[in-house]
């Protein structure tokens, strides 16, 4: 089992360094491999990428799916669009609330989290020039609406860490509804008050806005689409999703059927969207798969039986270590996804079993699988928040603070909360 432990550490330093855990989780896997006894050159050839072969088998078309949607709807300007409608309703007064809602839109409504970014940022940055707010709250309040509860905890969300669960507890995207919403009331309703308090604070100490020194990412066209027709592909993916009970591959081509039907006339971009989200979403699936195939052979190793019967033991109700087990993967490899990949792969048919025999729904333990994903993982390694910083033209030291309130400290205690209320029998 401390070969285990050494192959985490070894993954998470590694990812921390910045260095790809494509090759890095192969390295991880290979420490575990060694130090439990099997064979490395069959470790990584038949295990190792027989969990990440699978991974991608299962997941690939809604990795390139989900990628090709979210180009479209930016480079068709329907995701500005949205983004533009939804602050001019809410108004430069309350300039958090709008770009914290309007992320929250984009995310919820199927478009990934880094196309939601590069969308939201040039918004941010009007509303936070006009309230004179400190630049130094914008990636808080992007992260708040993209990388927490419109990704983990509202029912119905097409976001893959929504999505990933169904697989191993034979649930739906709605699973367990009420748990997600009060997770989501929790983290939406504790964020904003935070970055409220935030706001008052930095302008009582005489930090307001200042003009960023690049303007990279922040041209703004003279026109967008109808909101109102922009926002049609987000829904339909949601309520065919939701509502028909298509399949999530179904309900992603649907959507982007519509984004190309209403914006017929400017078929020329259409290409060059689908090119680089499908292109994108190749780096996306492999970097997860890696994640998973290091889980596989965390699973082979003799140490395994320990390391499951150690989390099995943790005293309490069982969704407890399930919350512990997906945190921590998802810290040690700054990815949601591929922490709850790792993690579900090891000990996802364990949980099911309990589900099964201990009268906690699998809806249960999906939903908290994907609350827990989205705590540990959005650490300083973190890819989403390492692209925030780059478009933002912030730093560690100016914004991580805000971020790790918001992204992870607001999201782990909901995940206890809503834990403890399963516990009492309230939920």
């Amino acid at each position: 089992m401390f070969g285990i432990f050494l192959g985490l550490a070894v993954l998470m330093f590694l990812a921390y360094l910045g260095w790809s855990i494509i090759w890095v989780a192969p390295i991880a896997a290979g420490v575990v491999a060694v130090t439990g006894g099997l064979d490395l050159l069959e470790a990584y050839k038949d295990t190792y990428m027989g969990g990440f072969v699978a991974f991608a088998k299962d997941w690939f078309p809604v990795f390139m799916l989900g990628a090709i949607f979210g180009k479209l709807m930016e480079n068709t300007g329907m995701a500005r669009s949205v983004a533009v409608a939804l602050t001019k309703l809410i108004g430069t007064q309350r300039a958090i609330l709008g770009v914290l809602a309007s992320a929250a839109v984009l995310t919820y409504g199927g478009v990934s989290l880094f196309v939601v970014v590069f969308a939201v940022y040039p918004l941010a940055l009007s509303l936070f020039r006009e309230a004179n707010i400190s630049r130094k709250l914008i990636p808080a309040t992007v992260a708040l609406g993209a990388f927490t509860f419109t990704m983990t905890a509202l029912p119905g969300s097409p976001q893959i860490q929504n999505l990933i669960p169904m697989e191993y507890f034979q649930t739906t995207a709605t699973a367990a509804p009420v748990m997600g919403i009060i997770a989501a009331i929790i983290m939406a309703g504790g964020g904003y008050f935070y970055l409220r308090w935030r706001e008052k604070k930095l302008v009582s100490q005489g930090e307001v806005f200042t003009e960023p020194q690049e303007k990279k990412g922040v041209e703004q066209p003279d026109e967008t689409p109808n909101f109102f027709l922009s926002l049609l592909p987000l829904l339909t993916v949601l309520l065919t999703l939701n509502l028909l009970n298509w399949d999530i591959v179904t309900a992603l081509i649907s959507g982007i059927a519509l984004i190309m039907l209403l914006n017929v006339t400017m078929f020329k971009k259409f290409i060059p969207s689908m090119n680089s989200g499908a292109s994108g979403s190749v780096i996306a699936i492999i970097n997860t798969s890696a994640a998973v195939g290091f889980g596989t052979v965390v699973r082979e190793v003799p140490g395994f039986a320990n390391l499951t019967q150690l989390l099995m033991g943790v005293k309490g109700n069982p969704l407890i270590s399930e919350a512990i087990a997906v945190n921590a993967l998802a810290g040690a490899t700054g990815s949601a996804s591929g922490g709850m990949g790792i993690a579900l792969e090891a000990l996802g048919s364990k949980y099911y079993e309990i589900a099964q025999s201990s009268g906690i729904s699998p809806e249960a333990f999906h939903r908290i699988a994907s609350l827990s994903s989205g705590g540990l993982d959005a650490l300083p390694h973190n890819g989403a928040v390492l692209t925030l910083f780059a478009i933002t033209g912030m730093t560690h030291k100016d914004s991580y603070k805000d971020i790790f309130v918001v992204a992870v400290l607001i999201p782990v205690i909901s995940v206890a909360f809503v834990i403890l209320l399963n516990t009492i029998g309230i939920l």
